[in-house]
């Protein structure tokens, strides 16, 4: 038998750590080659760590939201035979004194990057090691608990489950009640429930209400709670919401899907993405990303437009490129192939960032005005609210006016009031709003 130290790999990106999100394995389980062991955050993307040998797991790193170092020992796997064991990669200092963590050495070409990189943490080379003392260095690892839990007072009472599970119902502690018998019964209970009151004992009222729980915030939750911390403590806000009647466009829209042959069926937010890329071409200032470390705000003449989607790990948003370039259609099956890969943990790293202005929209839980939050370091993000339909009045051709059936929407937009000034998010806005209510112009040239 031999042990086999499996060791975070150099995963790119230019990371020095990743996060633990989730383990496929215990300590104890065989693990084939090629198995699964662990989801590894790196920023917004996760990656899939396989055993590159067969065994059982004997130890692990950690528990998820942990962070291991590159080239720190992740998971040990007892093996039949003997194994090739990596390297031994070299070490780098920690943060905290006095702790050592590792890491792998650069690869051919990365000389420069680790130079210049963020960070750049200096390398010092340090003898080779044995991997068990490297092993004993890193965070203590998880093993099984010794034996089984106590016994407590109550495991001596004898009782039937449904007893049991009676008195859990009723809150009755079973060392209080009396019985003569070997074991307690329903009848010991029903005493007790009749006389037990006399010293103070009222059966509770039955409650509703969920247990408390603690959940540990970890991997795309945390991401996502430090990137809205760091928005909101950065980003002076302010938002200015306008309404738009949309009868216009949902009627044209209706059409466009009657007519779409092998083309995807359209919904509301391709079209007003193509009005967003149309009118952000005569406001430059908030298609843009503000450097407030070095002063820059860069403004872009392509809209690289990030569009937030709704994960079972949370809030992520992919990056449709270039997106004034394409048509309705074009956007909509963009819109879905970036939407299954967010939701199916395959978006790659490049689809997750660069975003020049983000669009956020709940559909049908859209209510009646939102406040969103600016996705750092972009300086606008626009947000399309629930369409409803109220009575307006319209003018009559020969004169006068009539009320008539309309589908209204109000529209949201957050903006970097540090680049931005209110007049220019509402000169868009209202330039947004004539080219939704006049839609035959989304596709004049």
């Amino acid at each position: 038998m031999a042990r086999f130290s499996f060791r975070l790999p150099d995963i790119g990106e230019g990371i020095s750590e990743a996060e633990i999100v989730a383990w496929h394995v215990a300590v104890g389980d065989r693990v084939e080659e090629d198995g699964r062991l662990a989801d590894m955050m790196t920023d917004k993307a996760t990656v899939e760590m396989e055993s590159p040998v067969a065994g059982t797991v004997v130890e692990l790193a950690g528990e998820p939201g942990d962070q291991v170092a590159i080239g720190a020992t992740l998971v040990v796997i007892e093996t039949e035979g003997e194994v090739v064991q990596p390297a031994e990669p070299e070490r780098v200092e920690a943060e905290n004194p006095g702790v050592e963590e590792t890491q792998n050495p650069p690869r051919d070409g990365e000389g420069d990057h680790a130079q210049h990189g963020g960070g750049g943490v200096p390398q010092t080379p340090a003898p080779a090691v044995s991997p068990q003392p490297a092993l004993q260095e890193a965070t203590p690892l998880h093993r099984p608990a010794d034996g089984p839990p106590p016994r407590t007072g109550e495991d001596k009472v004898l009782a039937s489950p449904a007893v049991r599970a009676r008195a859990a119902d009723l809150g009755i502690d079973l060392s209080a009640v009396h019985h003569d018998g070997p074991h307690i019964r329903h009848a010991d209970l029903d005493a007790y429930l009749r006389y037990g009151s006399a010293q103070g004992y009222r059966a509770p009222h039955t409650s509703h209400a969920r247990p408390d729980e603690t959940v540990k915030v970890i991997g795309m939750r945390r991401r996502i709670a430090e990137n809205m911390a760091a928005a909101k403590r950065h980003i002076p806000h302010f938002t200015y919401v306008e309404e738009i009647d949309v009868t216009a466009l949902e009627a044209m829209r209706a059409d466009l899907n009657a007519a779409r042959g092998n083309r995807p069926k359209l919904t509301m937010l391709p079209l007003m993405i193509v009005a967003i890329c149309r009118t952000l071409s005569n406001f430059p200032m908030l298609n843009a990303r503000y450097d407030d470390e070095a002063g820059v705000v860069t403004r872009f003449g392509s809209v690289h437009l990030g569009m937030a989607a709704q994960t079972d790990a949370g809030l992520m948003v992919p990056v449709i490129r270039n997106a004034q370039d394409m048509n309705p259609w074009q956007l909509a099956s963009e819109i879905s192939r970036l939407a299954e890969a967010a939701r199916t943990g395959k978006a790659k790293s490049e689809e997750l960032s660069g975003g020049t202005i983000t669009v956020t929209s709940l559909g049908p839980l859209g209510g009646i005005a939102t406040t969103p939050v600016i996705n750092r370091p972009e300086v606008a993000i626009i947000g399309p609210n629930r369409i409803v339909e109220r009575p307006v009045f319209r003018a009559k051709p020969g004169g006068g006016e009539e009320i008539v059936k309309a589908k209204l929407m109000n529209l949201s937009i957050s903006c970097d009031h540090r680049v931005v000034d209110g007049h220019d998010a509402a000169s868009y806005v209202q330039a947004l709003k004539q080219l939704i209510e006049t839609p035959v112009l989304l596709f004049a040239d």
